[in-house]
């Protein structure tokens, strides 16, 4: 078993409820290896350590254990996931100055997810480049977890797709 650390966002289905109502149902539910933040109005966070043999399975897991707490509860994000430069210089322990020389100076530095006053990226596909381009070594641990949570993030995007659009997309073969 390896321990992974993440956080979960979810809208809660009454945004009129004190979310302090939850706070034992996600206790019970086994959300107990979770610190919980409630202070936005109609949202709760979970920031998870949790033991699972790999982090799809970490955060997968959590993700039901809310969701029996809280049947209702929409999942908002998992993260870490969608970062920009400088919260993956926080994460790599180098400067926002460095990432950006790499950003502006290698052809094949990743693609931003989005760009505009501040660039995001999904931080998987960062530090596999880091890793591979860069030759760094890169902790185990966060790679799987920003790859899990990648995924689940795009698919709960894509599950709000229509079933047209859904399949005019797939032909497409992006």
């Amino acid at each position: 078993m390896k321990e992974f650390e993440f956080t979960l966002k979810f809208s809660l289905p009454d945004s009129s409820q004190d979310p302090q109502d939850y706070i034992d149902a996600l206790g019970a539910a086994g959300c107990d290896d979770a610190i919980i933040g409630i202070a936005q109005k109609g949202r709760v966070a979970l920031q998870f350590t949790r033991e699972a043999s790999d982090a799809f399975s970490a955060v997968t897991s959590a993700i039901g254990d809310v969701k029996s707490a809280i049947p209702d509860a929409k999942l908002i994000e998992s993260t870490p996931d969608l970062v920009g430069l400088t919260d993956i210089a926080k994460l790599m322990g180098v400067t926002r100055q460095y990432l950006r020389k790499l950003e502006t100076t290698k052809i094949n530095f990743p693609q931003p997810v989005h760009t505009g006053k501040v660039a995001i990226w999904h931080l998987s596909n960062f530090l596999q480049w880091y890793e591979v381009s860069q030759r760094k070594q890169v902790n185990i641990a966060i790679k799987e977890i920003a790859s899990a949570n990648m995924q689940i993030n795009i698919a709960k995007e894509w599950a709000q797709l229509d079933s047209s659009t859904r399949s005019k997309i797939s032909s497409l073969a992006l």
